[in-house]
């Protein structure tokens, strides 16, 4: 065994003259353990916001969407799209078309995303899970149907089964608005209400109504005109292998954005917060670790016979400043390792049985404790930082060793 991590594994443990010192190393261990396990929670606890916010976007969002770089609609009847559109794992495509437009219902008007949609989007998104009340629909015979964000739902005081339609005022394009007469500036249509739905976001909840890509066209004047095809894959298919192969195909007039790129501020927004959150306790367990400072600098005091029985046995500056070192390091990689420990259980504790809640009143958020989702990435993130900055700190007092050894 290595004499120098020897003789500090029975410094560490042994018991000192000064207890000051036993306390001061307890304190150590436990102000790294205790920001270890800080980092572990509360990244995880990060990743768990994510993973929901992921499955209530990827419940809408398609695997891939095909929008034009330039411009606002484009006609998909080309050879080229008919080519990308056939290649292999790609199972199902839906066409969008999103336009602004007015929406009245009884004393009401609200201005709305409208997103016309077509019948293969009831099977690619999954709608059932989003819907707050009635069903989705689209058209039914000659009735056609809209599906509300629960807070338009909610200024508009639509719901679902409500005998009167809402009216939908959609202004034309290329008409010169005439002040005398503003009503023919604008193509009226209606549309009953079928369903509420909710992904707890303004963006959608507030703004979007679903409705049969056919009306949408009709009011807006388009003949086969979207403004995004959706693509969906089927299992086990690569996105970013059949992006690479649509973007090839297609050039660089259409953009191809996976589920990440189309919620990508939101994405980054949470990647943003997740890392500063990180960063400070990364600055708390900085400000920790300076007890391993005073520690190590209390017992090389007291240890000062020690050391001079070492250098008369004939031992090195260079291994009797090992000890200390490796004294520190052992501090620290406890601290690690019981706060990692730490946190893992207190993850697991929280997964089970959601000890820290979001309300006392069940049923007030989507969900009624904290979501933690524990990656491994996250937990060597922790463990490097952690252990970087131990080493780093240690090497402070050790270095006023090595010069009064010298001197």
């Amino acid at each position: 065994m290595n004499v120098s991590f020897f003789i500090a594994r029975r410094y560490l443990f042994s018991k000192k003259s000064h207890n000051a010192i036993n306390v001061i190393s307890t304190i150590s261990v436990c102000g790294i353990a205790i920001a270890t396990m800080a980092m572990v929670s509360v990244l995880s606890i990060f990743n768990g916001f994510g993973g929901i916010v992921e499955g209530m976007f990827s419940a809408f969002d398609p695997d891939l969407k095909i929008t034009v770089k330039e411009g606002k609609v484009f006609d998909y009847d080309t050879p080229e799209f008919q080519k990308a559109l056939q290649l292999q794992g790609i199972q199902m495509i839906s066409e969008s078309l999103e336009e602004n437009a007015l929406f009245m219902f009884d004393e009401s008007q609200v201005p709305v995303l409208m997103k016309g949609v077509s019948e293969e989007f009831r099977l690619m998104a999954d709608m059932e899970k989003l819907l707050l009340h009635g069903s989705f629909r689209l058209r039914e015979d000659v009735v056609d149907y809209t599906t509300l964000g629960s807070g338009l739902a909610m200024v508009l005081g639509a719901r679902p089964g409500f005998i009167d339609p809402i009216e939908i005022y959609a202004p034309k394009r290329n008409v010169r608005v005439n002040l005398a007469n503003p009503a023919t500036a604008f193509t009226k249509g209606y549309v009953y209400i079928g369903g509420v739905f909710s992904l707890n976001s303004p963006e959608y909840d507030e703004q979007m109504a679903i409705v049969p890509i056919q009306l949408a066209r009709d009011l807006f004047g388009y003949d086969n005109e979207v403004t995004s095809l959706d693509i969906k894959l089927g299992p086990g298919v690569s996105p970013g292998k059949v992006k690479r192969e649509i973007e090839r195909i297609l050039g660089d007039d259409f953009l191809v954005e996976d589920r990440y790129e189309q919620q990508r501020e939101s994405y980054r927004m949470m990647q943003i917060e997740k890392w500063v959150t990180f960063l400070i306790l990364a600055f708390i367990l900085l400000i920790a670790v300076f007890n391993v400072v005073g520690s190590l600098s209390m017992l090389i005091v007291e240890k000062q016979d020690d050391i001079k029985s070492l250098q008369h046995m004939g031992a090195s500056d260079q291994l009797i400043s090992r000890i200390f070192l490796y004294e520190g390091w052992l501090i620290t990689f406890i601290g690690i390792i019981a706060g990692i420990v730490m946190g893992l259980a207190l993850c697991l504790l929280q997964q089970h049985f959601g000890l820290l809640r979001l309300s006392d009143t069940p049923g007030a958020y989507i969900i009624d404790a904290y979501p933690v989702i524990v990656e491994i990435a996250d937990i060597v993130i922790v463990f490097a930082v952690v252990s970087l900055i131990g080493l780093l700190t240690v090497l402070y007092p050790v270095n006023n060793l090595r010069k009064k050894l010298r001197s």
